[in-house]
């Protein structure tokens, strides 16, 4: 088992601890969440540790507080029932006051947290596995159903998602709250004066109009649907096609894929696919329309920084898309799966460059406004304290008729 070094006060810590278990700590949306709300979230009330059922990355660099613990527990591939004995262990050691399982992959750690004795869980639904992108496989709700009476207190972050737990998997209202990403509007804001994009420097003019993404380069986020819309854009675009540039920023399994695609497609000069980069602010910044493909999505960090970026989105109609962008005002939603339809929402934002400006305006204010980084902490921070208080009124009344029996009094 691999742990960062562990912090070590000097004296007993009184800040109650929170094991966040996840399945795996590099770049993602969930990840990326969790790192923002350790970030902001205030040093005096709570400690942490990250349990990684499997490992962690360079993207733990992210994390700015130095008394955040961090484990990895080494999950092999398939059925591993030692990472449940490793977790066990790991949570007698640290004796959190509280753990926090997030999404389908840690939700059997619900289990060995009730084990180990920790007494307040909490867990919450960021997004849908790849192999289940709606939670309609039988298999998976069956697990949600067969833990539900072990979780103190669900977290979903869209409204999807709350409507699943409500009606699928029967989760009652009194035990789930809705709490939507937050995003840094500091840290990601609109451009100011002339574009300095990221990319070699003859890759786009001030003339050019830049359409972008963020994502991982995997099945679920098809991004070869938003190539095929771009070269669609060829033969329809209202505006010249030469003046266009494609930029996807992120890696993963389906990239090579959309470069060769777009290689074949003779129109490879006019796109950027540089991986996954450090400087997805800047990259953000430096484009005109933000537009993401998804199958499938929980509540998206990439669109609510873009919005704080002051683009207009162009996302598909899944998951918790609908919460973000609001069709005719900050953007437009499409239908998933469809590249035609992409290219044509697309082609509709290019041919009004006002009409686009003022939607990226309405998209910053939006997200100033509605999804900021200081309600999302203290959403959680409200989650926290209301469990904890509940756990620990219990045994301060028993202590409380103890004392009265030892006095002989009952308290009528």
């Amino acid at each position: 088992m691999n742990a960062r070094a562990a912090y070590r006060p000097e004296t007993v810590d009184p800040r109650p601890c929170v094991a966040h278990v996840i399945h795996r700590l590099d770049v993602g949306g969930m990840e990326n969440g969790l790192v923002n709300l350790l970030n902001h979230m205030p040093a005096e009330r709570y400690r942490h540790a990250i349990i990684c059922m499997t490992d962690y990355t360079r993207f733990s660099e992210r994390l700015q507080r130095d008394d955040v613990g961090l484990h990895a527990l080494q999950k092999r591939e398939g059925k591993d029932l030692g990472v449940h004995r490793r977790l066990w262990r790991l949570l007698r050691e640290l004796r959190p006051a509280i753990v926090h399982t997030r999404n389908l992959a840690t939700l059997e750690a619900q289990i060995t947290a009730t084990l180990a004795g920790v007494r307040t869980r909490v867990h919450g639904e960021h997004g849908w596995d790849v192999a289940d992108l709606d939670g309609s496989r039988d298999k998976h709700r069956y697990m949600r159903r067969l833990v539900r009476p072990l979780v103190g207190r669900y977290i979903a972050l869209s409204q999807h998602q709350v409507d699943y737990l409500q009606q699928r998997v029967g989760v009652g209202p009194e035990r789930l709250t809705h709490i939507c990403n937050g995003v840094d509007t500091r840290h990601f804001h609109p451009r100011e004066g002339v574009r300095t994009g990221p990319w070699p420097s003859d890759f786009a003019g001030p003339e050019d109009i830049v359409i972008g993404s963020v994502m991982r380069m995997q099945a679920v986020k098809a991004p070869l649907d938003l190539v095929e819309a771009f070269i669609a854009l060829r033969e329809r675009a209202p505006v010249p096609f030469h003046r266009l540039r494609l930029v996807i920023v992120g890696d993963g399994p389906l990239r090579e894929h959309a470069v060769e695609r777009l290689k074949a497609a003779g129109v490879a000069a006019q796109t950027w696919l540089p991986g996954a980069r450090e400087d997805v602010a800047g990259c953000l910044r430096a484009m005109d329309l933000f537009v993401l493909p998804s199958l499938a999505e929980g509540i998206c960090n990439t669109i609510l920084e873009a919005m704080a970026s002051g683009l207009p989105v162009i996302a598909t109609e899944v998951g918790g898309n609908p919460d973000l962008v609001a069709p005719g005002q900050t953007g437009t939603l499409v239908p998933a799966g469809t590249p035609d339809a992409l290219a044509g929402a697309i082609g509709d934002c290019l041919a009004n460059p006002d009409a686009r400006k003022r939607t990226g305006q309405a998209a910053r204010a939006r997200a100033e406004a509605e999804f900021s980084m200081d309600a999302m902490v203290e959403g959680y921070l409200g989650v926290y304290d209301t469990l904890l208080d509940k756990a620990n009124a219990r045994p301060s009344s028993m202590r409380a008729r103890h004392r009265r029996r030892q006095h002989g009094t009952t308290g009528h």
